[in-house]
Protein backbone atom coordinates (compact mmCIF):
# COMPACT_ATOMS: atom_id res chain seq x y z
CA UNK A 1 0.00 0.00 0.00
CA UNK A 2 3.00 2.55 0.80
CA UNK A 3 4.54 1.71 -2.16
CA UNK A 4 1.40 2.32 -4.54
CA UNK A 5 0.96 5.68 -2.72
CA UNK A 6 4.32 6.43 -3.08
CA UNK A 7 4.18 6.02 -7.17
CA UNK A 8 1.24 8.00 -6.95
CA UNK A 9 2.88 11.20 -5.61
CA UNK A 10 5.93 10.48 -7.86
CA UNK A 11 3.43 10.79 -10.34
CA UNK A 12 1.57 13.95 -9.46
CA UNK A 13 5.37 15.36 -8.35
CA UNK A 14 6.33 14.59 -12.36
CA UNK A 15 3.30 15.71 -14.00
CA UNK A 16 3.40 18.83 -12.00
CA UNK A 17 7.08 19.62 -12.99
CA UNK A 18 6.10 19.04 -16.26
CA UNK A 19 3.09 21.77 -15.84
CA UNK A 20 5.29 24.06 -14.84
CA UNK A 21 7.59 23.76 -17.63
CA UNK A 22 5.05 23.94 -19.81
CA UNK A 23 4.29 27.57 -17.92
CA UNK A 24 7.65 28.50 -17.97
CA UNK A 25 7.25 28.03 -21.82
CA UNK A 26 3.96 30.27 -22.03
CA UNK A 27 5.62 32.92 -20.67
CA UNK A 28 8.54 32.75 -22.45
CA UNK A 29 6.11 32.73 -25.76
CA UNK A 30 4.59 35.59 -23.90
CA UNK A 31 7.40 38.28 -25.25
CA UNK A 32 7.50 37.19 -28.72
CA UNK A 33 3.51 37.59 -29.04
CA UNK A 34 4.13 40.89 -26.97
CA UNK A 35 6.91 42.40 -29.45
CA UNK A 36 4.77 41.29 -32.57
CA UNK A 37 1.76 42.61 -31.90
CA UNK A 38 3.37 46.28 -31.46
CA UNK A 39 3.50 47.77 -34.40
CA UNK A 40 -0.18 46.80 -34.69
CA UNK A 41 -1.47 47.96 -30.78
CA UNK A 42 0.00 50.41 -28.83
CA UNK A 43 1.16 50.03 -25.48
CA UNK A 44 -1.52 51.16 -23.53
CA UNK A 45 -4.21 49.76 -26.02
CA UNK A 46 -2.39 46.31 -25.87
CA UNK A 47 -2.98 45.73 -22.00
CA UNK A 48 -6.00 47.40 -21.74
CA UNK A 49 -7.76 44.94 -23.98
CA UNK A 50 -5.52 41.60 -22.50
CA UNK A 51 -5.88 42.65 -18.84
CA UNK A 52 -10.00 44.15 -19.55
CA UNK A 53 -10.85 40.77 -21.15
CA UNK A 54 -8.95 38.38 -18.38
CA UNK A 55 -10.85 40.63 -15.80
CA UNK A 56 -14.51 39.90 -17.00
CA UNK A 57 -13.60 36.23 -17.56
CA UNK A 58 -11.96 35.45 -14.25
CA UNK A 59 -15.20 37.76 -12.80
CA UNK A 60 -17.51 34.82 -14.52
CA UNK A 61 -15.64 32.21 -13.48
CA UNK A 62 -15.06 33.34 -9.82
CA UNK A 63 -18.48 35.25 -9.47
CA UNK A 64 -19.23 34.41 -5.84
CA UNK A 65 -15.83 35.72 -4.53
CA UNK A 66 -16.71 38.57 -7.04
CA UNK A 67 -19.54 39.71 -5.61
CA UNK A 68 -18.18 39.08 -1.99
CA UNK A 69 -15.22 41.78 -2.24
CA UNK A 70 -15.13 44.66 1.04
CA UNK A 71 -13.74 47.93 1.19
CA UNK A 72 -10.62 46.72 2.37
CA UNK A 73 -10.15 44.40 -0.48
CA UNK A 74 -10.71 46.58 -2.95
CA UNK A 75 -7.89 49.61 -1.29
CA UNK A 76 -5.38 46.54 -0.69
CA UNK A 77 -6.06 45.04 -4.68
CA UNK A 78 -5.62 48.51 -6.23
CA UNK A 79 -2.43 49.57 -4.54
CA UNK A 80 -1.12 46.29 -6.32
CA UNK A 81 -2.85 46.63 -9.16
CA UNK A 82 -1.26 50.61 -9.74
CA UNK A 83 2.63 48.97 -9.56
CA UNK A 84 0.93 45.75 -11.76
CA UNK A 85 0.03 48.38 -14.28
CA UNK A 86 3.08 50.18 -14.10
CA UNK A 87 5.13 47.23 -14.54
CA UNK A 88 3.50 46.30 -17.72
CA UNK A 89 3.15 48.92 -19.08
CA UNK A 90 6.80 50.02 -18.49
CA UNK A 91 7.88 46.79 -20.06
CA UNK A 92 5.48 46.97 -23.14
CA UNK A 93 7.05 50.28 -24.17
CA UNK A 94 10.40 49.43 -23.69
CA UNK A 95 10.06 46.55 -25.61
CA UNK A 96 9.06 48.83 -28.51
CA UNK A 97 13.05 49.64 -28.11
CA UNK A 98 14.47 46.53 -27.43
CA UNK A 99 14.27 42.88 -28.21
CA UNK A 100 12.38 39.89 -26.89
CA UNK A 101 15.46 38.14 -25.63
CA UNK A 102 16.75 41.00 -24.46
CA UNK A 103 13.50 41.97 -22.31
CA UNK A 104 13.04 38.02 -21.04
CA UNK A 105 15.99 38.56 -18.98
CA UNK A 106 16.12 41.58 -18.14
CA UNK A 107 12.32 41.29 -16.75
CA UNK A 108 13.43 38.12 -14.73
CA UNK A 109 15.79 40.27 -12.21
CA UNK A 110 13.06 40.80 -10.53
CA UNK A 111 13.31 38.19 -8.25
CA UNK A 112 16.70 39.31 -7.04
CA UNK A 113 15.48 42.84 -6.35
CA UNK A 114 12.62 41.39 -4.21
CA UNK A 115 15.45 40.27 -1.25
CA UNK A 116 16.24 43.47 -0.79
CA UNK A 117 13.08 45.31 -1.27
CA UNK A 118 11.93 43.62 1.66
CA UNK A 119 14.95 44.14 3.76
CA UNK A 120 13.88 48.18 3.45
CA UNK A 121 10.35 47.02 4.77
CA UNK A 122 11.14 44.33 7.46
CA UNK A 123 14.54 45.23 8.34
CA UNK A 124 15.76 41.62 7.70
CA UNK A 125 19.47 41.74 5.82
CA UNK A 126 19.11 39.83 2.81
CA UNK A 127 20.75 36.43 2.86
CA UNK A 128 24.14 35.67 1.35
CA UNK A 129 22.26 34.17 -1.84
CA UNK A 130 20.68 37.34 -2.49
CA UNK A 131 23.58 39.73 -2.10
CA UNK A 132 25.20 37.00 -4.59
CA UNK A 133 22.15 37.22 -6.83
CA UNK A 134 22.51 40.75 -7.26
CA UNK A 135 26.29 41.00 -7.91
CA UNK A 136 26.04 38.52 -10.62
CA UNK A 137 22.88 40.00 -11.95
CA UNK A 138 24.74 43.54 -11.66
CA UNK A 139 27.66 41.59 -13.59
CA UNK A 140 25.06 40.20 -16.15
CA UNK A 141 23.40 43.45 -17.10
CA UNK A 142 26.32 45.10 -17.78
CA UNK A 143 27.16 42.48 -20.50
CA UNK A 144 23.53 42.30 -21.82
CA UNK A 145 23.40 45.85 -22.22
CA UNK A 146 26.19 48.22 -22.30
CA UNK A 147 26.57 49.08 -25.90
CA UNK A 148 30.77 49.65 -26.21
CA UNK A 149 30.26 51.95 -23.94
CA UNK A 150 29.02 52.86 -20.26
CA UNK A 151 25.64 53.80 -22.15
CA UNK A 152 22.29 51.48 -22.00
CA UNK A 153 19.61 51.98 -24.21
CA UNK A 154 16.52 53.41 -23.65
CA UNK A 155 14.56 49.95 -24.22
CA UNK A 156 17.25 48.13 -21.57
CA UNK A 157 16.47 51.44 -19.35
CA UNK A 158 12.66 51.12 -19.07
CA UNK A 159 12.78 47.23 -18.59
CA UNK A 160 15.28 47.33 -15.61
CA UNK A 161 12.48 49.92 -14.28
CA UNK A 162 9.66 47.44 -14.92
CA UNK A 163 12.26 44.67 -13.20
CA UNK A 164 12.19 47.08 -9.95
CA UNK A 165 8.38 47.63 -10.37
CA UNK A 166 7.75 43.51 -10.59
CA UNK A 167 9.72 43.32 -7.40
CA UNK A 168 7.08 45.82 -5.71
CA UNK A 169 4.25 44.15 -7.16
CA UNK A 170 6.01 40.85 -6.07
CA UNK A 171 6.34 42.10 -2.28
CA UNK A 172 2.97 43.81 -2.09
CA UNK A 173 1.42 40.86 -3.02
CA UNK A 174 3.30 38.93 -0.50
CA UNK A 175 2.21 41.26 2.28
CA UNK A 176 -1.37 41.23 1.42
CA UNK A 177 -2.40 37.99 0.26
CA UNK A 178 -1.77 37.23 4.06
CA UNK A 179 -5.14 38.93 4.64
CA UNK A 180 -7.01 37.99 1.99
CA UNK A 181 -8.62 35.42 -0.78
CA UNK A 182 -5.65 35.65 -3.55
CA UNK A 183 -7.79 34.60 -6.40
CA UNK A 184 -9.82 38.09 -5.28
CA UNK A 185 -6.51 39.68 -4.89
CA UNK A 186 -5.76 38.55 -8.50
CA UNK A 187 -8.96 39.94 -10.12
CA UNK A 188 -9.03 43.15 -8.42
CA UNK A 189 -5.16 43.27 -9.75
CA UNK A 190 -6.16 42.66 -12.98
CA UNK A 191 -9.36 45.21 -13.23
CA UNK A 192 -7.37 47.49 -12.15
CA UNK A 193 -4.31 47.21 -14.54
CA UNK A 194 -7.01 46.69 -17.39
CA UNK A 195 -8.89 50.58 -16.58
CA UNK A 196 -5.94 52.05 -16.10
CA UNK A 197 -4.44 50.99 -19.32
CA UNK A 198 -7.72 51.62 -21.45
CA UNK A 199 -7.63 55.28 -19.55
CA UNK A 200 -4.43 55.79 -20.91
CA UNK A 201 -5.15 54.48 -24.36
CA UNK A 202 -7.71 56.77 -24.66
CA UNK A 203 -5.70 59.68 -23.58
CA UNK A 204 -2.04 59.20 -24.88
CA UNK A 205 -2.72 56.91 -27.81
CA UNK A 206 -4.44 56.94 -31.30
CA UNK A 207 -7.39 54.21 -32.22
CA UNK A 208 -5.79 50.95 -33.18
CA UNK A 209 -6.30 50.43 -36.92
CA UNK A 210 -6.16 46.87 -38.05
CA UNK A 211 -5.82 46.65 -41.84
CA UNK A 212 -6.17 43.03 -42.59
CA UNK A 213 -4.50 42.06 -39.50
CA UNK A 214 -7.19 41.23 -37.17
CA UNK A 215 -6.84 37.95 -36.98
CA UNK A 216 -3.38 37.82 -36.46
CA UNK A 217 -4.22 40.57 -33.46
CA UNK A 218 -6.67 38.18 -32.67
CA UNK A 219 -4.34 35.20 -32.00
CA UNK A 220 -1.77 37.62 -30.43
CA UNK A 221 -4.36 38.79 -27.80
CA UNK A 222 -6.02 35.84 -27.03
CA UNK A 223 -2.93 34.09 -26.23
CA UNK A 224 -1.57 36.54 -23.71
CA UNK A 225 -5.22 36.88 -22.47
CA UNK A 226 -6.28 33.66 -22.15
CA UNK A 227 -3.17 31.68 -22.17
CA UNK A 228 -0.33 33.39 -20.68
CA UNK A 229 -2.30 35.20 -18.11
CA UNK A 230 -4.91 33.26 -17.49
CA UNK A 231 -4.17 29.65 -18.25
CA UNK A 232 -0.74 29.99 -16.87
CA UNK A 233 -1.66 31.26 -13.60
CA UNK A 234 -4.20 28.33 -12.78
CA UNK A 235 -1.61 25.95 -13.72
CA UNK A 236 0.97 27.44 -11.56
CA UNK A 237 -0.88 27.44 -8.55
CA UNK A 238 -2.27 23.84 -8.93
CA UNK A 239 0.86 22.39 -9.95
CA UNK A 240 2.58 23.94 -6.85
CA UNK A 241 0.71 22.03 -4.65
CA UNK A 242 2.50 18.47 -5.28
CA UNK A 243 5.75 19.75 -6.34
CA UNK A 244 8.61 20.94 -3.81
CA UNK A 245 9.07 25.20 -4.19
CA UNK A 246 12.76 24.61 -4.80
CA UNK A 247 11.37 22.89 -7.91
CA UNK A 248 8.56 24.96 -9.08
CA UNK A 249 11.29 28.25 -8.62
CA UNK A 250 13.99 26.76 -11.33
CA UNK A 251 11.03 25.64 -13.64
CA UNK A 252 9.65 28.82 -14.21
CA UNK A 253 12.82 30.95 -14.17
CA UNK A 254 12.87 28.99 -17.56
CA UNK A 255 10.69 31.90 -18.97
CA UNK A 256 13.65 34.24 -19.64
CA UNK A 257 15.72 30.92 -21.33
CA UNK A 258 12.49 30.27 -23.41
CA UNK A 259 11.81 33.95 -23.94
CA UNK A 260 15.42 34.30 -25.77
CA UNK A 261 15.32 31.45 -27.45
CA UNK A 262 11.93 32.44 -29.21
CA UNK A 263 13.30 36.02 -29.60
CA UNK A 264 15.86 34.14 -31.54
CA UNK A 265 14.29 31.90 -33.53
CA UNK A 266 10.88 33.93 -34.64
CA UNK A 267 12.21 37.41 -34.39
CA UNK A 268 15.66 37.04 -35.38
CA UNK A 269 16.74 38.79 -32.31
CA UNK A 270 21.45 38.39 -32.27
CA UNK A 271 23.35 37.97 -29.48
CA UNK A 272 26.85 37.84 -29.40
CA UNK A 273 29.05 36.09 -27.10
CA UNK A 274 28.70 38.59 -24.67
CA UNK A 275 25.36 39.15 -24.06
CA UNK A 276 25.20 35.38 -23.54
CA UNK A 277 28.02 34.84 -21.18
CA UNK A 278 25.19 38.42 -19.39
CA UNK A 279 22.19 36.03 -20.08
CA UNK A 280 24.05 32.81 -17.91
CA UNK A 281 24.84 34.94 -15.32
CA UNK A 282 21.30 36.42 -14.78
CA UNK A 283 19.84 33.14 -15.00
CA UNK A 284 22.40 32.19 -12.58
CA UNK A 285 21.62 35.14 -10.37
CA UNK A 286 18.11 33.97 -10.38
CA UNK A 287 18.56 30.33 -9.43
CA UNK A 288 20.54 30.98 -6.65
CA UNK A 289 18.26 33.68 -5.30
CA UNK A 290 15.04 31.71 -5.71
CA UNK A 291 16.04 28.25 -4.40
CA UNK A 292 19.26 29.13 -1.85
CA UNK A 293 20.87 26.45 -4.08
CA UNK A 294 18.58 24.10 -1.33
CA UNK A 295 18.89 21.08 -4.13
CA UNK A 296 22.27 20.98 -3.80
CA UNK A 297 22.93 21.27 0.46
CA UNK A 298 20.00 18.94 0.60
CA UNK A 299 20.99 15.99 -1.37
CA UNK A 300 24.33 15.96 0.94
CA UNK A 301 22.88 16.26 3.60
CA UNK A 302 20.88 13.36 2.62
CA UNK A 303 24.03 11.35 1.35
CA UNK A 304 25.91 12.66 4.86
CA UNK A 305 22.83 11.02 6.54
CA UNK A 306 22.62 8.03 4.57
CA UNK A 307 26.27 7.37 5.22
CA UNK A 308 25.83 7.50 8.90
Amino acid sequence: MYGSDKRVDTKKSLLADFSLFLVAIIWGGGFIFMKDSLHILKPFYMNGIRFTLAFVTMTIIFWKRFIKITKKDFISGTIVGIFLFLAFIIQTIGLQYTTASKSAFLTGTNVVIVPFLVWGMTRRIPSWHAMIGAFLTAIGIGLLTLQGSLHIGIGDSLTLICAVLFAVHITLVGHFAEDMDPITLAMIQIGVTGVFSLIGAFIFEPAPVFEGNLRDITIAIGYMTFVSTMGALLIQNVAQKYTPSTHAAIILSLEAVFGTIFGIIFLGDLLTSKMILGCLLIFCAIIITETKLSFIFTHKKENNETMR
